[in-house]
Order: structure tokens, then C-alpha cells, then sequence
């Protein structure tokens, strides 16, 4: 089937124009006026760069040793305050008032706003000294720049994102000062919000405007926004599509597998969904459009590939960064947590759209190269892995040789080696033709060739591995490892041009080329900045609801709302959360959404898990908020990155947002499994278990794909959906039906815990349900689990766990039986059991332990001979109903 709609003129002028209202402000300024913001952004990233290197630290001590005493280190709060003010400078140069407000011109209010608002945010530094000695107790100067800084700063947000987080962060302000004067039986009534209070609160301390998020923003976010620049500006974003192209393109429905694939690579690049789609869109969808795809079909699957991008390690988009403060972990933890229910995300949507390409029949484009024996294939990527594999393994056992034998060297001998590696890739790279950008208007009859495709961005690699390298091996933060990596690339940009042009034997004189390096370097200074600016911006008022949630408690108190209306099944209380992070959706971007529904939803989601024996990991809570947060850029009618792609396919917005809505579904049913079954974020797994775990939690979402699709070899008939739907599930949670068959738990007396952890194996866990009053003084019931300590008797063990039992003496009734009243009598600081919330005078109620069971797996292989049965009795039915038409 083929597509004879003649392919529609794309206005690149159009989708620039969406990107830059979007991303990076609606004016289009020239002359001193433009100049001005140019150099603004690029001495704001200067700023960035220099903030998160070592340099601060080496020019310090040489600075000591010349006997000088004046600071050249900046700290944390101080950073922030130079981020934001920067963020809100450009903000009001860049973004107009009004739909009608002029774009050729900054009106000179705009001018006084953007000079008030750098000047209110850089407020700490001008006054840190007065601000130190008075902390808590402001004056009424404080109190006057707080009101102005927190309205420049909600008309800077209206103006770069809308009005929906304006709306959100307003009500949020009036809560917190009317709700003292509501009854006091009210559920959402506190006693904290003084006007005073408030502004010291939002805008004088590290609680609100310049809190947490406003932190990562300044600390991680910008140099990985700024990393993706500087590589797009390099050429990697074509070269991660054309690479796509070059292998996937002659698939059946090759270019939308394609477009998967490259959005998946330029989610490295672009940290904004409608960046990306316009990126890739451009030339995937007319792409799609000439195989055979829908308008509508065609924007949903760019729109819900690209949205996926920012759930793909190792960058992950912005909200990322947050969730390693809130959580406290490693981001190379993280990404570990995190990698497997992305892959399997992707995988999923590839398969949609094959699924999608073999019921419309169609085929893909003509292949360059002839096809290669699936053995040598075969061969070839093994060879591949294990070169990789040896290469891994040689790096890391001669660094640290190299670490430990001279120190001192050490740097320069890896930079040394990294310049060698890198003239060896660019001498390799110069054998073969650069890639052409590509005219999606034009007619394409054949894809690229493959080994000329990969080999001519070679070099692009280099600064991711240094990236990943730092992040994974070298465990540096994530503001460290992208400043490496950004060096590593600034290299890149500066001498690939010339080193190019020097290898393949060109004649001329090479500084024009190193001056066309050096402003690409300056163009991608400019556009890191200019895409940081809606972040800063989202980040810092979201700190005015997070600013609200800790002086209020409201997180408490929403706590019960949501328990009220979930009636304590924690199933019902995800569904609530998952909508309610989807209505937040259609106005706020992901990261703004994140921070809101964590701030607000986290916690609860843990104390309802505990309060009904299912102990969620925190990690496991966040990552389920930061799947539905993505939404935000698909969910219609607000959708952006639906317009964009629209835009491009000629399509309807609305119909292309409900379609990739529906496509982004389909994964959104990993972060309800992750939450049931931890061992897709691969916690507490080795990694025999975790390739288990992977192979099937894949076949799984295959089928359940096949299942919601109605499509598997042909189309499905409904006992075969149904099929499919349970054998899904019993791979995603194949626990679930074996803790019928073989419990893994047994319940004891709490009476009997002293006696029975002994015979229990250490690292072992297990559960106690407890009675007591929480933080807040409310009566509550809660599961803590705990790891078995060692210990040579129960008396031993139960002490490590730094627990004081006491037999009161009373008898009371448990599990329908009479038993002693056992009541926690002391609990250490800072013990484990302190560290899952048990306290004093709580009452043990029941004691979980763990017991030799049939292992859960073994739930997987009815699963996958259903699934296989379906497979074999389809095909059969595709068979006859091939030889009847024929």
C-alpha cells in the first residue's frame, strides 16, 4: 500500500517560529537589542560552566598561595540567585506581553521589568551579609523585594509557560495565608501563613523560590541542556537520524520504526519534546506520510517518540535531576533504576508501529544494502560486543593502575589518550563523505547506506561515552560529568572542521574553518541558554508550591483526602494520582508537573502502600509520577508538541494528540507494574535475574501491545485478547498467582519475633505491622520491613536493629487469636528501625516472615506458552486464509 497524496511543502519558517514561542521566547529581535541577549545568554552559560567546574577550587588555592585572601568559589544559594536572575533578564527581553505585543522591539517596560527582575533575584548577594545576621526575622526592605520578586517572577512564568502553573502557584499563595483563618475542623485548615512568614518563606530563605528545584536547575540541569546543544550544533542530531534511517528504513513501516529509533538518540540532544519533534519530524514524517502512514498517524508516533525521549537514560530530561535530591541517590542509580522500563517503553512503541505498518499493509524504503546472511549479522554484533566488553574492561583496570601508580600524571595521561582516540576517529571519519543535512520535500528513492552513514559521526560518540564514563565509572556528580563532557565536545567543535579537511589532503588556509567551529561554539553557548530559560523559570515557581507543602504540612493533610477517596486500595489511589498528574498535563510542562505532583503525591503514595502491607521504594513512587508527568506535551487539547508535528504532517492537532496519546498509553502501563513488581528497576536484583527479568518483562509488553492493538500475526479474536492479556500479566507480576500456589510469607505471633528471627538468614526481610501515632499525632497502622542484622541470638538481632521490645503483659487479639501485648519500648537514632518510621510506643500487631517457597518464575512458562499458542494458531489462520485468496 502506498501513499499517493502528494507530499505537503513544509514551512520551516513556521516551526521555528513554534519552537523559539515555546522554548526560547517570541520575539525576533536584530541589531543591539539582539546582540545584547546573545551575549547575555552566552555569559550566562560561561557563568554555568564556570560555576560547576573545578577551576573555582584551583583558582583558590592558588590564590592562597599567593597570600591573598578574597573568595572566588560561589556557592550554592548564591548560584541560584545569578541563575534565576539571568532566567528572568532574558525572559522579559525574549518573550512578549501578549500575542500583540510587538516582536521586532523590546517596549521599555519590558526593559525595566527584565533589569527589576535580575536585580530582586540577585537580592541575596547584594544584601548577604544584612540577610545572615537577620535569618528568620526579616525587615520591611525584605518584605517589599519579596512581594515584587514573587510577581515578576509568576508574569515571567505566564509569559514563557502560560498561565496554568501562574493559576496553580497563586492558589497555592492564598491557601497558604487564608487557610489559618478556616475552621479548625476543617481538613485543609493550618495555623502557619503570616504574611511575613510567607514572603521570608518564598523568597528570603532556601525553602521556596530558591529551594531544591531551583538548585538542580542551576547545579545539573543547565550543563546537560547545554551539553545537547553544543552536540546538535556539532551535527550529531542528523547523524543519530540518518544512522536510524540507515538500518530500520526498509522495514515494513521502516520510517516510523526509524523516527522511534532517532528520537530515542536525540533525546541526548534536545531536552525539550517540541525541539524534538521539530528535529526529527521534519524529515520522519513526510517519511511515514510516503510509505503509507496517515497524517494523523504519522505526527502521533514523532510526537509520542520524541515525548519518550525524556525518559531515556542517561539525560532523562530535566525532572531527573530533581529526583535524585528528593530521592537522595547516586543519578548513576538512578539511571541503573531507570533503564529497563525505558527500553522496554521503546520496544514497545516500536513494535506499535510495526503492528500498525503489517494491518495497513505497508512496506518500507528501498534499500541501498543488499541484505546481509542473518548469521554474519549475527557474528558481526557479537564481535561488536565483545570489542566493546574488552575495551571496558581495559580502560577501567588501566585507569585505576593508573590512579594508583601516578597520581599526579594521571589527568594528563587520559586527556592524552582521549586526544589520540579522538584523531584516530576524526582520520577514519574524514575517509568517508560528510552527511547532508536532508530536504524532506524532496523525493527519496533509496535510503543511506549504512557503513558510510556510521562512520561519518564517528566522533560524535566520543563525548557521550566521556559523559556516561564520568557519570557510571568514575561516579562524579551529574554537573561534574556533563562539565567534562562539554569539554570533550567543545574540542570537537572547535577542530573537527579543520582536522577534517587536514586529513582528507584539502589545500587553503584552515582558520576559516576553526572560526567556523569557534561560532558554532558561540551559537551553541547562545542556544543552551535560551532553552534553560522556561526551565529556570518553571523550576523556580514551582519552588512557591513546594515553599507552601513544607510551611503548611498540606502534604499531610492531602494525605487523608486522597485516603478517603482511594479507601485505602493503593491500586484506586494510582489511578487518582496518574489523572491527576494528566490533568495537570494539559497545562504544565514535565518538569513543573514533577515537581508539583511529587511534592504533593510521594509521600502519600508510600504511607497508603505501608498502611496496607505493600511497601513501595521511594525511587519506584518517583519514577511512576515522572511516566505520567511526561504526558504533559501530548495530552490534548493543550498538547504542543501535537501542533508541532501537525504542523509538519498537515494533519489535525487534536485528532494527532489523541492518537499519540493513545500510542503513549500503551507504555503507561509500566509505572503501575513497576510499583507491584520492583524487580523491573532492577532493586535488590544480580544480573542473571535482571536478564530474566528483561527477556520477559519484553515479551510481555509485546504482548500486552498485541493484546491492546488487536493485532499479533493477524487480528485478533477476543478470547485471543484476553489470552494475551493474562499471560502479560503473569509475566509482569508472575508473584501474584504463585503466592496462591506456594506463599513466600508466613505470619507470626509478635510474641514469638525474638525467636523466630534467629532462625531466619541474614539480609533476609521481613515485615511487622505496628499501631501508633504518627509525626502529626494521628492514630495510624502501618508495615515497616525491615533486613535481618546478624547476630548470634534473636536478642542479638533484634538490638542491632536498634529495638527495644517490651511484653506488657496484656492480652490482646491478633489474627483472631489472644496473645501478649508486645509494645516497641526504645527505638536508637539513626537505627534501621528508626529509618522505616517505628517509634516509641507502637504496637506490634502482626510479624511477616519470609519462608522457602516455589519460585515465582516458574509462573512464566504457562505464560509463555500461551503466549506461543496464540503465535502458532494465528499464523495458522494467516496460512489458510493466504492460500484460500490464492
Amino acid at each position: 500500500m502506498v501513499n499517493n497524496t502528494q507530499t505537503q511543502t513544509i514551512d520551516y519558517a513556521h516551526l521555528q517560529d513554534m519552537v523559539a514561542s515555546s522554548d526560547t521566547g517570541g520575539r525576533n529581535l536584530a541589531g543591539p537589542a539582539k546582540k545584547l541577549i546573545v551575549a547575555v545568554a552566552i555569559l550566562w552559560s560561561l557563568f554555568q560552566l564556570y560555576y560547576t567546574s573545578p577551576l573555582p577550587f584551583w583558582l583558590q588555592e592558588v590564590i592562597r598561595s599567593w597570600g591573598l585572601d578574597f573568595n572566588v568559589v560561589i556557592d550554592d544559594t548564591k548560584a541560584r540567585s545569578v541563575h534565576l536572575a539571568f532566567a528572568l533578564f532574558l525572559a522579559y527581553l525574549s518573550f512578549p506581553a501578549f500575542a500583540g505585543s510587538p516582536k521586532h522591539r523590546i517596549p521599555l517596560p519590558d526593559w525595566i521589568f527584565a533589569c527589576l527582575g535580575a536585580f530582586l533575584a540577585a537580592y541575596y548577594i547584594f544584601f548577604y551579609e544584612g540577610l545572615v545576621t537577620r535569618f528568620g526575622a526579616p525587615n520591611t526592605q525584605d518584605i517589599i523585594v519579596g512581594c515584587f520578586g514573587i510577581l515578576i517572577l509568576l508574569e515571567a512564568c505566564r509569559r514563557s509557560l502560560g498561565l496554568p502553573l501562574v493559576i496553580i502557584a497563586g492558589i497555592f499563595l492564598l491557601y497558604n495565608y487564608f487557610g489559618q483563618f478556616l475552621p479548625t475542623d476543617w481538613i485543609i485548615s493550618h495555623r502557619s501563613g503570616s504574611f511575613s512568614q510567607i514572603i521570608n518563606q518564598q523568597w528570603i530563605t532556601t525553602e521556596g523560590v530558591f529551594g531544591v528545584a531551583l538548585g538542580v536547575s542551576t547545579k545539573y540541569v543547565f550543563l546537560f541542556v547545554l551539553f545537547g546543544a553544543l552536540l546538535d550544533k556539532a551535527g550529531a542530531g542528523n547523524y543519530f537520524i540518518k544512522v536510524a534511517f540507515a538500518y530500520l528504513g526498509h522495514f515494513s513501516g521502516g520510517p516510523a520504526k526509524a523516527a522511534v529509533v532517532s528520537s530515542a538518540l536525540t533525546g541526548l540532544v534536545s531536552g525539550s519534546s517540541i525541539a524534538n519533534v521539530v528535529t526529527t519530524g521534519t524529515f520522519t514524517i513526510p517519511m511515514m506520510k510516503r510509505v503509507g502512514f496517515t497524517q494523523e498517524k504519522a505526527g502521533a508516533i514523532e510526537v509520542a517518540s520524541s515525548v519518550n525521549g525524556q525518559i531515556m537514560p542517561p539525560v532523562m530530561g530535566a525532572a531527573a535531576f530533581l529526583m535524585i535530591e528528593y530521592v537522595n541517590m547516586p543519578y548513576s542509580q538512578l539511571i541503573t533504576h531507570a533503564f529497563l522500563p525505558a527500553l522496554i517503553s521503546y520496544i514497545a512503541l516500536v513494535y506499535i508501529v510495526h503492528l500498525e505498518a503489517q494491518k495497513m499493509g505497508l512496506k518500507g524504503l528501498e534499500r541501498t544494502d543488499p541484505p546481509s546472511p542473518f548469521l554474519l549479522s549475527l557474528i558481526k554484533i557479537l564481535a561488536n560486543f565483545l570489542i566493546i566488553c574488552a575495551v571496558y574492561f581495559g580502560l577501567e583496570f588501566g585507569l585505576g593502575w593508573l590512579k594508583t601508580a601516578i597520581p599526579d600524571f594521571a589527568f594528563l595521561i587520559v586527556l592524552a589518550l582521549l586526544a589520540i582516540v579522538y584523531l584516530a576517529l576524526i582520520r577514519r571519519v574524514a575517509t568517508f563523505p560528510d552527511l547532508e543535512p536532508d530536504n524532506p520535500n524532496t523525493q527519496i528513492i533509496k535510503l543511506p547506506s549504512a557503513k558510510p552513514t556510521v562512520n561519518a559521526g564517528l566522533h560524535f560518540l566520543l563525548p557521550v561515552v566521556v559523559l556516561m564514563w564520568c557519570l557510571m565509572i568514575e561516579r562524579m556528580s551529574p554537573g561534574l560529568s556533563a562539565f567534562w563532557g562539554t569539554v570533550a565536545l567543545t574540542a570537537i567543535l572547535l577542530t573537527q572542521r579543520p582536522l577534517l579537511s587536514f586529513f582528507r589532503g584539502e589545500k587553503g588556509c584552515k582558520i576559516p574553518l576553526f572560526k567556523q567551529g569557534f561560532q558554532e561554539l558561540l551559537n551553541g553557548l547562545e542556544a543552551g541558554a535560551m532553552n534553560m530559560i522556561g526551565i529556570g523559570i518553571a523550576t523556580a515557581t514551582a519552588g512557591i508550591i513546594v515553599g507552601v507543602v513544607s510551611l503548611t504540612g498540606f502534604g499531610v493533610q492531602l494525605s487523608g483526602i486522597i485516603e478517603m477517596l482511594s479507601m485505602g486500595n493503593i491500586l484506586l489511589m494510582l489511578i487518582l494520582v496518574a489523572i491527576f498528574s494528566l490533568i495537570l498535563g494539559m497545562g504544565l510542562p514535565t518538569t513543573a508537573n514533577y515537581i508539583v505532583v511529587s511534592s504533593l503525591m510521594a509521600l502519600v503514595i508510600v504511607e497508603v502502600g505501608r498502611q496496607n502491607g505493600l511497601i513501595v521504594p521511594l525511587i519506584a513512587v518517583h519514577l511512576f509520577v515522572f511516566y505520567f508527568g511526561i504526558m504533559a506535551d501530548v495530552t490534548p487539547p493543550v498538547g504542543l508538541a501535537s501542533f508541532a508535528a501537525a504542523a509538519i504532517s498537515g494533519g489535525s492537532p487534536i485528532k494527532t494528540g489523541i492518537e499519540a496519546f493513545f500510542y503513549s498509553l500503551r507504555t503507561a502501563i509500566l509505572p503501575f507494574l513497576f510499583i507491584f513488581n520492583t524487580d523491573l528497576l532492577l532493586i535488590d536484583v544480580d544480573w542473571i535475574k535482571g536478564t530474566v527479568v528483561f527477556i520477559t518483562a519484553t515479551i510481555g509488553i509485546l504482548a500486552f501491545t498485541a493484546a491492546t492493538m488487536g493485532y499479533f500475526f493477524t487480528r485478533n479474536r477476543p478470547w485471543e485478547t484476553l489470552v494475551l492479556i493474562i499471560a502479560a500479566f503473569m509475566l509482569f507480576n508472575p508473584g501474584f498467582f504463585m503466592e496462591k500456589i506456594s506463599p513466600s510469607e508466613r505470619h507470626i505471633l509478635p510474641v514469638q519475633l525474638t525467636q523466630e528471627i534467629e532462625k531466619i538468614a541474614v539480609g533476609d526481610k521481613f515485615k511487622v505491622k505496628v499501631s501508633g501515632l504518627n509525626p502529626y499525632g494521628k492514630e495510624v497502622i502501618f508495615y515497616a520491613e525491615l533486613k535481618v542484622p546478624e547476630g548470634n541470638t534473636g536478642d542479638d538481632r533484634i538490638k542491632a536493629l536498634g529495638l527495644t521490645l517490651l511484653d506488657t503483659g496484656e492480652m490482646i487479639d491478633i489474627n483472631n487469636q489472644s496473645s501478649n501485648k508486645i509494645i516497641i519500648d526504645n527505638v536508637e537514632i539513626d537505627s534501621p528501625a528508626a529509618d522505616t518510621g517505628l517509634n516509641w510506643d507502637q504496637v506490634l500487631l502482626d510479624v511477616v516472615l519470609p519462608q522457602k517457597a516455589l519460585p515465582k518464575e516458574i509462573t512464566m512458562i504457562p505464560a509463555l506458552f500461551l503466549i506461543s499458542f496464540i503465535a502458532w494458531n494465528q499464523r495458522r489462520r494467516k496460512q489458510l486464509l493466504t492460500l484460500k485468496k490464492s
